[in-house]
């Protein structure tokens, strides 16, 4: 009578662990996304759940997906850190000349303007009536 009793526990004891370790197994692309500050966190944790209902087809691709990006280097195609100093310099660069565009389109400018109240300054006295 009490191995019954044990033999029922131990297989709820059993059934519990292994749901349990299902459920753990499918956080982990999550966890590894948290743990690297994915931009996409969010997509892995759903699709993780996801996988859950696909009877884990397409957890390896989570995996995958979750492992691609550090934040140190981004998607490990390029080198994120020395792309972003490139283009930093190059938008410095614009804005300099942009800077300098500006400066001398208002000094084209500001004679033509002058040039234009004299003009009318000396055109109203003529017109006496």
């Amino acid at each position: 009578m009490f191995l019954d009793y044990f033999a029922l526990g131990l297989l709820f004891f059993v059934a519990l662990v292994i749901f349990y370790g299902v459920i753990a197994i499918h956080d982990i692309p999550y966890e590894i996304a948290k743990k690297r500050n994915h931009p996409q966190q969010d997509a892995l944790h759903i699709a993780g759940w996801v996988s859950l209902f696909t009877m884990h087809a397409i957890w390896p691709f989570l995996w995958i997906w979750a492992t691609l990006y550090r934040e140190d280097r981004g998607w490990g195609f390029s080198n994120g850190k020395k792309r972003e100093l490139i283009l930093e310099g190059e938008v410095r660069e614009l804005m300099e000349k942009v800077e300098d565009l500006n400066q001398r389109l208002a000094s084209i400018e500001t004679p033509k303007t002058d040039k234009v109240s004299e003009n009318t300054t000396e055109q109203q006295p003529k017109q006496e009536v």
